[in-house]
């Protein structure tokens, strides 16, 4: 797989994976998203996908390569549960 192939790769699901809310908001209203929502998540999205691209193709170190796509992972996920839940109760939090 060539690295522009794996790019579009990840392109290809953040779009799929911003899809998924507004298919569950067809069928149910316990999933509310607005657009700022999608907005949001797609910003966060669309700096950890293409950051862990990033360190792919600069990092040559494979223990280095993988510690820091990661520590990537694990700070947007720290951030989307800030957002969606508000676990640290920050200002920027979620209602």
């Amino acid at each position: 797989m060539t690295p522009n192939q794996r790019l579009t790769g990840i392109l290809v699901t953040i779009g799929c994976i911003l899809l998924l809310p507004l298919v569950a908001m067809q069928f149910t209203n316990e999933v509310n998203w607005t657009t700022s929502d999608f907005i949001i998540m797609g910003i966060l999205l669309l700096t950890t996908g293409p950051l862990c691209e990033f360190i792919l193709r600069r990092v040559t170190s494979l223990r280095f390569r993988l510690g820091l796509c990661l520590l990537i992972l694990f700070l947007s996920f720290l951030i989307w549960a800030e957002l969606a839940v508000g676990i640290f109760g920050t200002p920027f939090a979620g209602s």
